[in-house]
């Protein structure tokens, strides 16, 4: 029984760093995000400033509206730009999580079934199709997985085309 709860125990220490890591990688991402947007806000409120300056010094009416769209079409630009990049922070995360998760269904798929049948095996009036059932549920579950994370890569990779089409043809 000492040798069931250490898999049990090991599987347990596994999960725990997964959760460890995607936690760091939540955080790192998250870090990135908020440096993008303080930089975008520092950048535009630089702009704006020149932008007002610029603007109290023009000559007539029709200098004032040509800065004001050269100031609105800027920030358009930016803000693209901004939400770009995020995307490329979501998706380059979403990769990340993605592999992460792959690799401990990967790995940790096989721990769990030697571990639920060395427990198995001990319990009395045990069914020998317990375990193929169990088997069966973690390839089912690792396909929807791996369906799931294809379809979302497709999703997130059409996202970012059309932000950068987007930005594309702001310029």
């Amino acid at each position: 029984m000492v040798g069931k709860t250490e898999n049990f125990s090991e599987l347990n220490r596994k999960n725990m760093e997964a959760a460890m890591r995607l936690a760091q990688l939540s955080i790192e991402n998250s870090q990135r995000v908020m440096a993008l947007q303080s930089e975008l806000a520092r950048d535009l409120f630089q702009q704006g400033v020149e932008n007002a300056k610029a603007q109290t010094t023009a000559k007539d009416p029709q200098e004032v509206l040509r800065l004001r769209n050269v100031y609105a079409q800027e920030t358009a630009q930016k803000m693209m730009q901004a939400a770009q990049k995020v995307a490329e922070i979501g998706n380059d995360a979403r990769t990340e999580f993605s592999h992460m998760l792959t690799e401990q269904l990967a790995s940790g798929s096989q721990e769990m079934i030697d571990a639920f049948q060395g427990f198995f095996k001990t319990m009395p009036g045990q069914n020998a199709n317990v375990m193929e059932v169990m088997q069966q549920a973690v390839a089912t579950a690792k396909g929807a997985f791996e369906q799931m994370s294809q379809a979302s890569t497709a999703a997130f990779g059409n996202m970012t085309n059309m932000a950068q089409k987007s930005a594309g043809h702001k310029k």
